[in-house]
């Protein structure tokens, strides 16, 4: 997969690299700012029950 989007960059290897770096960023972001935020409240890991 990942050899598959390298030969599709444009450019040469610098701007293949930077590109790559970008659309790393960006994936990051997204998880970071709009899917980690959805998901956080549909996990059970805050549902802990303690008996006394």
């Amino acid at each position: 997969m990942y050899g598959f989007i390298w030969r599709h960059l444009p450019g040469p290897t610098a701007a293949k690299a930077v590109i790559a770096l970008v659309l790393v960023l960006a994936v990051v972001a997204l998880l970071l700012f709009v899917v980690f935020p959805w998901a956080e409240p549909r996990l059970p890991f805050n549902d802990v029950t303690v008996d006394q």
